[in-house]
């Protein structure tokens, strides 16, 4: 009993003297399994000091390293609710240039314990809400005057109407202009920042506003003269400002076609098969070029000085935009067309 039992316990050896291991053997060699070693994860700590007195605000342990700039401002806006992300600047540098939502805290030049600066931006508004009331303003204030309420020009011209045709129709013009801009703002425009500065609003409201009553109040002014060339002026002038308004939709809706909703990524943009987008060729913002030849051809139609400063003034501001933009692109992109410039084609 104890052999047969002795004899049950020892393995069996292969018959035909074939070994387990041997070539062309039946049964496949088993070969173990190397165990995979997991990367560690190295954690960021992330300090955030105040960019003015550089107080620590806030320190935030085991951080992971593809956290994003939005992502640290929420948890930085856990601990000081009354600053949220919209009103945070998060910057590698006191004075520096604030960091995008979207960069990640592993590609910054910072080690793994990071060290950001906070301003505070103020209380922040959306831009929609700022456009749609920097442009309805305007579209108000103007038919207040065009149909002369009580208290703006003397009682017995109250609730009148002028007898030259071109008020009628630089009204029309100025109405259709800010219902244009209305309407974009609700269903075309894509914004890449969601807010700005609600102190902006103020500033805004009082320049669309104010310009918008110092004409309203001379064009539609009981004594107010037609323009020097009549029909042949107002007819050239409401042409060129029909082809503008359209050239400038058009161009905003090509805008709108680089950038997929929701996103806020940056291409450069080229002339598509509508017509008014050829300018592109030329012009870094010929969104500004058609909206200056707008307002050239609402100063042509009503022949009104304060028309003709607000163009002005508008003209130096969208040039300073059209600038600051085209800087912006060939900065990011190194094959921007060198052709193009900012406003007006070799020109500015």
């Amino acid at each position: 009993m104890d052999t047969l039992a002795l004899e049950a316990t020892q393995p069996k050896k292969p018959q035909n003297g074939a070994s387990a291991g041997a070539p062309g053997s039946s049964a496949p060699a088993k070969r173990k399994q190397a165990k995979k070693t997991k990367k560690a994860v190295v954690f960021f700590e992330v300090e955030i000091l105040d960019a003015k007195s550089k107080d620590k605000l806030c320190f935030l342990d085991k951080v992971e390293p593809n956290a994003t700039i939005g992502e640290i401002k929420s948890m930085f806006h856990r601990s000081h609710p009354q600053w949220y992300p919209a009103r945070q600047s998060i910057r590698l540098d006191p004075k520096g240039k604030s960091l995008k939502d979207e960069d990640v805290l592993q590609h910054l030049p910072v080690g793994t314990t990071a060290t950001f600066y906070f301003r505070d931006l103020g209380a922040q508004i959306s831009w929609v809400t700022v456009f749609l009331t920097e442009y309805a303003g305007p579209l108000l204030i103007y038919l207040m005057f065009y149909f002369r309420v009580p208290f703006i020009y003397a009682p017995k011209y109250d609730f009148t109407t002028s007898k030259h045709w071109v008020v009628h129709l630089a009204c029309m013009c100025h109405s259709f202009h800010y219902v244009k801009r209305l309407l974009e703002t609700l269903f075309v425009h894509r914004f890449s920042h969601g807010t700005m500065p609600l102190r902006n609003i103020f500033k805004n409201c009082t320049y669309y506003w104010g310009f918008a009553a110092w004409m309203a109040y001379y064009i539609n002014h009981p004594l107010y003269t037609p323009p020097m060339y009549g029909e042949q002026q107002i007819r050239l002038a409401l042409t060129l400002f029909l082809f503008c308004q359209i050239g400038n939709f058009s161009i905003h809706i090509a805008l709108r076609n680089l950038r997929p909703p929701g996103s806020k990524t940056r291409k450069i943009p080229y002339p598509t098969k509508n017509p008014f987008t050829w300018i592109f060729l030329l012009v870094s913002c010929p969104n500004y070029t058609y909206e200056l030849g707008s307002w050239l051809g609402f100063t042509l139609m009503t022949q009104c000085v304060p028309v003709a400063f607000f163009t002005l003034v508008g003209f130096i501001q969208m040039t300073v935009w059209a600038k600051g933009k085209h800087r912006s692109y060939l900065k990011e992109f190194r094959d921007y067309p060198n052709l193009r410039s900012p406003i007006l084609p070799f020109v500015l």
